[in-house]
């Protein structure tokens, strides 16, 4: 073989070479478009809204309907939902009766208390997945999330359990889970209710996918809750400039017993 055959069989070789790494360097970059569409993917297979992002408590306010809308990608699925209002820190006394007089004895305080917490699901949770699935996800009234008191065994789960009840008493737990609709297989919807005393501040609604007992996807969405008009003027007032408003209370309650009198002297 030629010097001037073997030049050509080099570059044919090169040339080859050249393509066959464009077509490895195409396959590759198709090969990480279609990872990152898959995550995309699974990162929206579950996709929500709410009809509104602000309940606007007003004067009067006697409680709130939100709608929650969303969709699902695949079938046989299971949608539970998921309210957390703002957390707080509770303090939990236990009166004991102690010579004959009944006083709060020993007390422990909870850091981390969603002030609000609300289910709705498509069908019982058990019914969903495990209850250690759902006590990691925190989902469930007994699985709720909130910082122990430290160096506390044998009370904790008293104490627990009555911050909860006191919680249910107000409302602000309901113990009967929210039905979720769904739509055909892949649309689903719910009315999310909140009471009249509903506390204010920023809330969190998570929507979790599940399959096979199995949580494949959420999406949490912020949900805000915030006092406007007079009402919010005045309690901002009462929290900023609190011995005014002490101040003021009084001078008020005062004209007010003093004006009574007057009509009722005159009467």
């Amino acid at each position: 073989m030629g010097l001037g055959a073997h030049t050509a069989l080099h570059r044919h070789q090169v040339v080859v070479l050249s393509s066959l790494g464009r077509q490895l360097g195409l396959r590759l970059l198709l090969a990480i478009m279609l990872l990152g569409c898959a995550r995309q993917s699974l990162a929206q297979a579950v996709v929500a809204d709410l009809s509104d992002h602000l309940i606007a408590v007003t004067t009067g306010f006697d409680g709130a309907k939100l709608l929650l809308f969303g969709a699902v990608e695949g079938d046989a699925a299971d949608v539970i939902i998921v309210v957390r209002g703002p957390s707080e820190e509770i303090v939990v006394r236990r009166k004991e009766r102690i010579s004959g007089i009944w006083i709060n004895n020993h007390k422990l305080v909870f850091g981390g208390v969603p002030a609000f917490y609300r289910l709705a699901s498509t069908k019982p949770l058990e019914a969903i997945a495990s209850d250690r699935i759902l006590a990691r996800l925190g989902i469930g009234v007994e699985h709720i999330r909130m910082i122990n008191p430290p160096g506390e065994n044998g009370n904790l789960s008293s104490f627990r359990d009555a911050l909860i009840r006191n919680k249910a008493r107000l409302g602000l737990y309901p113990e009967a889970n929210g039905e979720i609709t769904m739509l055909g297989n892949r649309l689903f919807r719910s009315d999310i209710f909140f009471p009249s005393n509903v506390p204010t501040g920023t809330y969190d609604v998570t929507v979790f996918l599940f399959r096979n007992g199995k949580v494949i996807s959420a999406q949490t969405t912020p949900l805000r809750v915030s006092k406007i008009g007079m009402g919010a003027r005045v309690f901002a007032f009462a929290h900023r400039h609190s011995i005014f408003y002490g101040i003021a209370a009084i001078a008020i309650a005062l004209f007010a017993g003093w004006f009574a009198g007057a009509v009722a002297k005159r009467a």
